[in-house]
């Protein structure tokens, strides 16, 4: 049995059986649940009685996004219908998490600040640019602009907190520092040509850069051991660069962008989608040779790069004029799609309420 499943020490804080569904994400929060011991970080897992959605930890928002990107790839290839079911999945799960993040905000100060310096707190902007740019793909312009500006408005203040707190050797969450920040570009460059301002085209050009450079600062701290013994967030780590080369294809396709300028951008997108698919293969060949089949909550941020790839691979093909990439993205995408009816079943098999059974 994974340590996912064991039992709290004795003498820990609360009591009643723990929840494999919340377990596995170090919060490092204090005197809230249980604690159990993860290496030199705590766990926290929801007190027994307590709202299921007040318990969520920061790494739910994975699921939102994981959702949300099928949702933007099914559209892509034109399974509309298909695509509006997992865009109504993730809207409902971002507004369940949007409740749980104002009520921390509010009423419980504590626990929002000792979650915001963990890379996972990212997901709130990473989620909210994803179904921002869902939206705006539906024509929705005002709903996707109001998007961006909240995401905008959370981004400093919690890749600020997250920096801050980096240490030496990270998991793969904090990739998360580059998909909240390119998540920004991905969506600022999807409204500027619907809504004709260029400054938004600007802006995302300079978080795409502003990205990039976050992502090579991640992987300088990124402990190369996850990939055979990560719990699902390292596979961010691909995705990372497949969301850097969406905002890359967005931006080849405006027309602001011309000559060299245009020339730097393509082969740009083209470099880190190249990238992304190696970091796909790699990650995959680890996940054969050291399968990790029990359920954990970081798996969906397993889904969101899987989903993620194929759409930067159907998004690119058309500005960077490489055909070949949109049936590989074709092909990508059912895969995610598979990826996330396994693991919602895992989800559902594991759901909350089921003790856990010890070895």
């Amino acid at each position: 049995m994974s340590a996912e499943g064991r039992a709290a020490p004795s003498g820990s804080q609360g009591t009643g059986a723990v929840h494999p569904f919340w377990a596995g994400w170090p919060t490092g929060l204090a005197g809230r649940g249980r604690t159990v011991s993860a290496g030199r970080v705590k766990q926290v897992l929801p007190l027994p009685g307590r709202r299921w959605w007040t318990g969520l930890p920061p790494a739910a928002g994975a699921a939102v996004m994981a959702a949300g990107i099928l949702s933007v790839g099914l559209h892509l290839t034109g399974f509309d219908g298909l695509s509006l079911a997992a865009l109504v999945i993730s809207t409902a799960l971002w507004l369940v998490l949007a409740a749980d993040f104002t009520t921390r905000l509010v009423a419980d100060r504590g626990r929002f600040e000792a979650e915001a310096d963990t890379p996972a707190a990212l997901t709130a902007v990473a989620a909210t640019t994803v179904l921002g740019t869902r939206i705006s793909l539906m024509g929705r312009q005002g709903a996707a602009a109001a998007l961006l500006v909240l995401a905008a408005v959370l981004w400093p203040g919690l890749l600020i907190a997250v920096v801050r707190h980096w240490k030496r050797r990270m998991p793969g969450a904090a990739f998360l520092v580059c998909v909240a920040t390119q998540g920004l570009a991905v969506l600022a460059a999807t409204l500027a040509p619907a809504v004709h301002r260029d400054w938004l085209a600007r802006a995302a050009l300079g978080a795409f850069c502003l990205g990039l450079l976050l992502y090579a600062v991640a992987l300088v701290r990124f402990d190369f051991r996850e990939v055979l013994r990560g719990a699902g967030d390292h596979w961010v780590a691909g995705g990372a660069l497949a969301i850097s080369a969406l905002a890359g294809s967005k931006l080849t396709a405006s027309p602001l962008w011309t000559g060299p300028v245009h020339t730097a951008l393509r082969i740009v997108t083209l470099v880190t989608l190249v990238l992304s698919l190696g970091w796909y293969v790699l990650l995959l060949a680890a996940e054969l040779r050291q399968w990790r089949p029990h359920y954990d909550i970081r798996r969906w941020a397993t889904v969101f790069p899987l989903g993620m790839t194929a759409t930067a691979c159907l998004s690119a093909a058309a500005p960077t004029g490489v055909g070949w990439l949109r049936p590989l993205g074709e092909v990508l995408l059912w895969i995610a799609v598979g990826a996330w009816l396994l693991t919602f079943a895992a989800f559902v098999a594991t759901r909350p309420g089921r003790r856990a059974h010890h070895p």
